[in-house]
């Protein structure tokens, strides 16, 4: 054999590993840009720095939503189906809440496992555009064996704040603040899921929904490094400090991602961070926003990220005192500027 073929032959697979590692390593590196700029990239920029002393009115919303979660969490307590007396008390100062703001109040009942539950409307009717819906729901029912403060007091507070200064509006498109009940298990991403239930007849009425929001778990927050968790590989994009709040959606809802967080930034004075998920990613569909994807219509959660971060998660330890609420208002009035904007309101 010939020296220099032998040599030539002895360098060649190495050539090919180097090779194939490359083109691997650019391809990873493409599909990562890609992912990046189609799920993770959001316009506006997130607050920074330290947040201003609140003002009056943002104090007040804070006291309103401290409120609200002590009555649900604290002097009511879990609900759900072990707990349906408490369940109906809770329906029953939801509703209170909303006509105490001006709303009439609908209700749509259904039953599962021989229990009637029910799902609380109060709308904002449009001026212009009626026929075009935007939709602000949480629910109000909790897992056995949690008070449920964060999951999902907090969101349900947050509705019923929303709605109170929404009274004054003049929307172009209607504005509807819904509480949900069964969002948690045995009822989860199932049929008798209160969300569904309300997608559904929504979807049997032809109604036009253009954005639906879904408040769940908003009021825990962490500076640490390392108090934020991810399902993988999002830790390579996102931070690791727990004191941001999040704007969730499938790859379909990425233009209302967009909007509710470019809004949201405008005004919000707490960090914020934003994502176009695929649906089966851990995390993604778990609230109310999964109904109405369900049905074809927009959709995302406004989340503090619930079990990547909370360590009170369907807990026992679920209770108001573990929330922030000076941060919640903050959030919330964030989601406010975002819901008057997509519902063209004055």
């Amino acid at each position: 054999m010939d020296p220099e073929s032998s040599s030539t032959s002895r360098r060649s697979p190495w050539r090919w590993f180097w090779r194939t590692l490359l083109a691997c390593s650019v391809v990873t590196a493409i599909a990562l840009f890609a992912a990046w700029w189609v799920m993770v990239r959001m316009p506006g920029k997130s607050f920074r720095g330290e947040a201003p002393p609140l003002d009056d009115d943002a104090a007040e919303l804070r006291d309103r939503l401290r409120r609200h979660v002590e009555r649900l969490a604290g002097e009511i307590g879990e609900r759900n189906l072990q707990r349906y007396p408490q369940l109906q008390e809770a329906a029953a100062y939801i509703a209170e809440e909303l006509e105490d703001a001006g709303y009439e109040v609908s209700r749509q009942t259904f039953t599962a496992r021989d229990h009637e539950f029910v799902n609380l409307e109060a709308e904002l009717r449009g001026a212009s555009r009626p026929e075009e819906i935007v939709i602000v729901g949480a629910h109000y029912d909790t897992v056995p064996g949690s008070p449920g403060a964060g999951d999902n007091a907090s969101g349900v507070a947050a509705m019923l704040s929303l709605a109170r200064r929404a009274k004054g509006w003049k929307p172009a498109r209607t504005v509807r603040f819904v509480a949900f009940s069964n969002e948690e298990m045995p009822y989860f991403q199932s049929s008798d899921m209160g969300s569904w239930v309300y997608a559904r007849r929504c979807r049997k009425r032809d109604e036009n929904i253009v954005a639906m929001l879904s408040l769940e778990t908003i009021g825990y927050f962490r500076d640490e490094p390392g108090s934020q968790q991810y399902p993988p590989p999002f830790g390579a994009f996102y931070p690791s400090e727990g004191n941001f709040i999040g704007v969730i959606g499938n790859v379909a809802s990425r233009p209302l991602v967009h909007r509710v967080i470019e809004s949201f930034r405008r005004r919000a004075s707490i960090p914020s961070e934003g994502g176009a998920i695929p649906a089966d990613v851990a995390g993604v569909g778990w609230s109310d926003h999964w109904s109405f994807w369900q049905e074809g219509y927009p959709a995302v959660m406004i989340t503090d990220t619930a079990i990547f971060r909370y360590p009170h998660y369907h807990r026992p330890t679920d209770t108001p005192d573990k929330l922030d609420y000076e941060k919640t208002a903050r959030v919330v009035e964030g989601v406010e500027a975002a819901v008057r904007e997509l519902a063209g309101a004055e």
